[in-house]
Order: structure tokens, then sequence, then C-alpha cells
């Protein structure tokens, strides 16, 4: 057909009313199937969406929502603020400040300009080298340094390095540095401590930290807030029992004895003889817990508590006091000290000097190891035993401080008399400078020991019998007799007030031998003698050159310590002395 004839026809259609819809030049013949088909594909597409709509938001819910918190969702923890430490009287020892911790995602960071990733090594002190070898790590998250002051972190983000972030984190700071480190300790940087309170009290300073759930982006910004698990519970704070103003006293003292005397090492311990509380402990060499970089083995040792040394003389007064207690002997009960030498079986024992007849007080006073040793001797040893058990000695102390040794006491069935003899005068037994410090609490309490304390007390423990109160006080007037002209201690006199102790002078162990030229001595006392208030306890360990013995090295020390500890608690004065008494030819104590 030909186009003039469609027109004619279109025209014809559109005459006679035809539609559109049913003009013949649209009139197309297509096949059934096709549409048929059509239909079907078109329905198994809507079919397979529905399906996999039901598959993602019905059966694969679970799993969906896992994989999307592995990447985006984080559990984010809350620390909780250590509990501060404190002194008796409320002064700061130990607190937290808040720094932060320097972390990256190394895959971000390794496309960081070069110029940038120096500064930041630099921020970090740290060299070029190092920091590269903690971003080339195949971790997701690492830590570039721990513990950052807050201004340097400021520094660090103002960098803009895409992958490196910051956290909340707290450090520990000790505002008295080396002068109560070995009573405080300190933590790692995990704030989990490490020595001394810190550690003993962990559970109580540490509290319960917190944690959220949050949506981060994949550079580690916090997009969302999901929920708060738990919130974050500060830990308690510690009130210990120590006197700053005493606990500096004791670390000055110390410290210049060590170095007067080019001794290797030295320690005090300051008790308050009614309550049991050491109100100072100090050691030299020490260490600064601010700053541990070059912290030695030497510097952390805590000599008070965790080094035992045989006392020497200072252990007759617990021979003597049995004795008494039991009434075998009076205090002026007399024994011939002959020469000065005794042979028990094949040893000889020796007096530094000739004291010939003398009395019990004579014993103490001029520290007789012939004396004491016939006086114990006429004691079974099981006496003896028991009674250095009941001052501690031997035994597991139990006074919640980490380290404090037990000491050494053999068995008394073993004991043969010169053994016996020995330990009458501090030989073949071994202590702690707080065990020794605490037995002559015995004296100075009328006859009961308590128990020893690092944390303030609010109410006088009970104390357990050990001698009588008849004993004690003959023991003090015979202490007294010490520190006075004829005594073994009498640079440990104290100018207006009265005080009383004992020396030791102890040879140190080595090979299996007693040393001739390594020594340890010490000094025990108390004061004011008319009501006795603190105990104190002095060790000077290897003294160098001629002046080794506990009178000579340890006295003054206490001496020293007493004064302005007495003075420092307002104690008034119970003696007319004015000034320290020596005489040319002051005695000197027994090994």
């Amino acid at each position: 057909m030909s186009r003039g004839s469609n027109a004619s026809t279109s025209r014809v259609a559109r005459s006679k009313g035809v539609p559109f819809s049913k003009n013949p030049v649209l009139a197309v013949r297509l096949p059934v199937w096709r549409s048929r088909v059509v239909l079907f594909v078109l329905f198994f597409a809507f079919a397979a969406l529905a399906g996999r709509a039901v598959w993602l938001q019905g059966v694969s819910t679970q799993f969906l929502q896992k994989q999307g918190e592995i990447r985006y969702a984080r559990t984010l923890d809350l620390p909780a603020t250590r509990g501060k430490i404190t002194d008796r009287d409320g002064q700061v020892l130990a607190s937290s400040v808040p720094v932060k911790a320097i972390w990256a995602i190394p895959d971000d960071v390794q496309n960081a300009p070069a110029d940038k990733l120096k500064q930041l090594a630099k921020l970090l002190d740290m060299s070029n080298a190092e920091l590269q070898k903690k971003l080339d790590s195949d971790r997701g998250f690492v830590y570039l340094k721990r513990q950052v002051e807050q201004d340097v972190a400021d520094q660090i983000l103002k960098l803009g390095i895409e992958g490196v972030q910051t956290r909340k984190e707290y450090k520990r700071f000790y505002p008295q540095g080396e002068v109560t480190t070995h009573v405080v300790g300190f933590t790692n940087v995990e704030d989990v401590g490490q020595e001394s309170m810190e550690l003993a009290q962990q559970k109580t300073l540490v509290g319960q930290p917190g944690s959220r759930r949050v949506i981060k982006d994949r550079l580690g910004h916090i997009v969302e807030d999901i929920e708060s698990i738990r919130e974050p519970h500060d830990g308690k704070d510690l009130t210990l029992s120590i006197d700053s103003k005493i606990q500096y006293i004791a670390f000055t003292q110390v410290k210049d004895a060590v170095e007067k005397f080019h001794a290797k090492a030295g320690a005090a311990v300051v008790l308050d003889v009614h309550t049991g509380e050491v109100l100072a402990l100090a050691n030299w060499p020490t260490y600064n817990p601010n700053d541990r970089s070059k912290l030695t083995g030497e510097q952390l040792r805590n000599r008070v508590m965790t080094d035992t040394f045989e006392p020497g003389s200072s252990l007759k007064p617990f021979t003597v006091g049995l004795a008494l207690d039991e009434g075998r002997i009076k205090p002026h009960t007399m024994f011939d000290t002959g020469n000065g030498s005794m042979v028990i079986a094949d040893r000889v024992i020796h007096d530094t000097h000739p004291h010939y007849m003398i009395d019990v007080q004579g014993i103490i006073q001029k520290s007789s190891n012939i004396g004491t040793s016939k006086i114990a001797l006429g004691m079974p040893a099981q006496d003896m035993w028991e009674m250095f058990t009941k001052l501690g000695f031997g035994q597991q102390p139990k006074w919640g401080f980490p380290g404090a040794v037990a000491g050494r006491v053999r068995p008394y069935k073993s004991w043969r008399p010169i053994e016996q003899a020995n330990m009458s005068f501090g030989q073949g037994i071994s202590v702690s400078l707080i065990q020794l410090a605490r037995a002559y609490t015995v004296y100075a309490r009328n006859g009961d020991i308590i128990p020893l304390s690092f944390q303030k007390v609010h109410e006088a423990p009970h104390g357990t019998p050990v001698v009588s109160a008849k004993t004690a006080a003959e023991m003090r007037e015979m202490l007294e007799m010490v520190t006075q002209p004829g005594g073994s201690a009498v640079k440990a006199q104290v100018p207006g007030y009265r005080v009383g102790g004992k020396t030791g002078t102890a040879q140190k162990v080595v090979g299996g031998r007693y040393s001739h030229t390594k020594y340890i001595g010490n000094f025990v006392g108390m004061a004011p003698m008319s009501d006795p208030r603190f105990i104190i306890a002095v060790m000077i360990d290897e003294p160098g050159g001629p002046v080794h013995v506990g009178g000579d090295v340890a006295g003054p020390v206490f001496s020293a310590l007493a004064a302005q500890a007495l003075r420092a608690k307002n104690i008034a004065p119970d003696s007319d002395l004015t000034h320290i008494i020596i005489p040319e030819s002051a005695a000197q104590e027994n090994m």
C-alpha cells in the first residue's frame, strides 16, 4: 500500500469516528509467549529481592549486627580515679593526675607526611626509627606512648595526623618523692600497685572502672553514644599512720649518717608506743618514684622490712628480762665475768673489757656477753625460744605490708649450750629492724605487745602479755643506764629528755664465716623514759673506717631523731640535762 493510500485511510477512519488506539497503523501482531516471559522475569526479580530482604532483615540480623559492631562499635573504658594516700594529718603522699595515652591505627598513619611524623616522634621523645617500628605493626591498634602530659597531647592532636588519637588515663604523682617512697610505693603504667602500700591496698585504692558503648567512624571519631554499661566508681582514699614531719626527720638523719660514716646503707623506724602505729620508716639508698628510669635493686630494697641481720647486743634485754620475770635473778644479782673470756665446750666468749664481778644492771649497762651467757645458761632453752616467739621473732608478720620477712629462730631442741649462749647476746638469730623495734614496745608498755599498723589507728589495740609490769619497769631503768655516763650508748642522750635503749654491733656473715671487717651497728631506744611515747630503731650497714659499733654510728642518729620528733609532737621535757655528757673514757659496747 502506498503512503498516499494510508493517509487517505486515516482520514476516512477519523471521519467515521474510529478511536486512535484502533488505528490500523498501530496494530502490531506480537507472539503471546514474549509477554509471558517478560512477566515471569519481573515476578522472579521481585521474588528474589523479597527473599534477600527477608534473609538480611530476618535470618542474618544477628550476624550482620555483629559484623557492624566489629567494624564500628567500640566499648570504651571509663577509668576510675585511684584513691589518694595521705599521712595521718591529711597531707597528700600520692595522688592521680589526668594524662593521655597516645594511640594509632597503623594503616591510617602510614600515609602521613614525613615532616609531621618527625614532629610526632619529637613530641613523644623517641627517635624516628622507634616510632616507625611501632607503626610497622600488623595490628589494627597500637599504643605509641602512655601517660603523656596534657599539653604534649594537645600539641600532638594539633598535628592533625590521620589515625593518631588520645585516650584519657591517670598517672600517679608522689609529692614527697624519695622521702616516703619505701612506705607508699608506686604503681605501673596500668595504675596497678607494685610496691609497699600501693601494692598492699590495691583493691581499696583502685576503685571500679566504668564503660560505655559508642559508634566510631573509620578515623576513630565518636559519632554516636549507644549506651552506658557501667558508671566508674573512684577508689577510696587511704590514711596512713605516717607522720610526714617525723618521716622527713628520720630520712634526713639516716641519709646524713650513711654519708658521714661511708656506710653501704642505713635505715630507721619510729613506732608509737600507745597505738603501734608506724610513724616513720626511712631507708638510704632510696629512689624517686616519680622518675624510675634509673631504679636499681639496691634503691628498691626496703631494709626496715625485708632485710634480716643478727641484732647483736640489742637482744640482751630480752634474755635478761625473761630471767627477771621468772624470778631467777634480780637487778642486783652478782655475776663473775672474770677477766673477759669464758670457754663453753671448745668455743671462747669474749667481753671487750674485763668486768670481773658485776650485777645484772651492770651486765646491761656495760653490755657483757659473758654475764648474759651465764644468765641464759641458767634457763631452759625452751623458755628462751618461747620468749623470742612471743616477741614475733621467726614469725611471719601480719601487718599488711608486702615483703615483710619472718627472720630466723631455730627450734630449741637443736640448741647446744654454745648456741644458747650466742643467741642470748644476738648471734645465731636473725631479725628485721622493725621486728626488733616492736619487741622493745614490751618494756615501754609495761609488759605487753601490740600489733603494728601502717594505717591510722582510731582505737588503741589490746596487748598480749609477755612479761610483768614490774619486770618492764626494772628493764626500763637498766636501759636508761645504757645512755648515761658509764654506759655503752652515751651518744644517744637527748638534751632535756630521759631516754634509754640498747646498742648492738653484729659481725656480718661472709662466705659462711663472721667477717672482721664488715659490721651492722644498731641502736633501739625509747623516749621519754618518764612515759615512753616513741620506740626508735636505727641500723647502719657496713660503716667504713675505724668507727663501726652501734653506740657510735647508730646512737647519734637516735639522739637527733628523738630530739626533733619529741619537739615536733610538743612532748614536754622530763630531764634537767641540757647537754650530752660523754666522758673521755666512754665505754664501748661488745659485739
